[in-house]
């Protein structure tokens, strides 16, 4: 099944020290069939890494590591999107404009969402699209 990913599921396979059930359960599910997410998870990520850094969380050289090897997972940059419709959105549920590019992308491809942050997932919810869970 293949779900448009958050930054706050991936960051949990990077971080050694959180842990999700729901996370370690879509690292499987994107491992198996791929997952989408929109350009600004590229940007996301790499700075939850550089923080986790800054804050002694994670070595620079596993912070590298995990990044690498996310490319060896099928996940898809998908195009931006709409700005007017994603800043709609953020008006709409009170989201920050990151977030509502994730929720843009899930009603774009009409697939469900993948995430850890309460405030995006009842605004998926309100838009009717499937906020995944286990």
């Amino acid at each position: 099944m293949i779900f448009v990913l958050d930054a706050s599921i991936t960051a949990v396979w990077g971080l050694a020290d959180e842990s999700s059930d729901l996370a370690e359960h879509l690292l499987t599910v994107t491992q198996a069939d791929g997952a989408v997410v929109p350009p600004i998870w590229w940007y996301e990520i790499r700075n939850i890494m550089l923080i986790a850094e800054r804050r002694k969380r994670i070595l620079a050289t596993d912070a590298d590591e995990f990044l690498r090897s996310l490319g060896q997972v099928s996940i898809r940059v998908a195009d931006p999107g709409d700005g007017q419709t994603i800043l709609r959105l953020a008006r709409a549920h009170k989201l920050s404009v990151y977030d509502a590019a994730y929720l843009d992308l899930a009603i774009r491809e009409s697939l469900p969402l993948g995430t850890l942050d309460s405030s995006l997932a009842q605004a998926a919810v309100a838009e009717n699209i499937a906020v995944l869970s286990i």
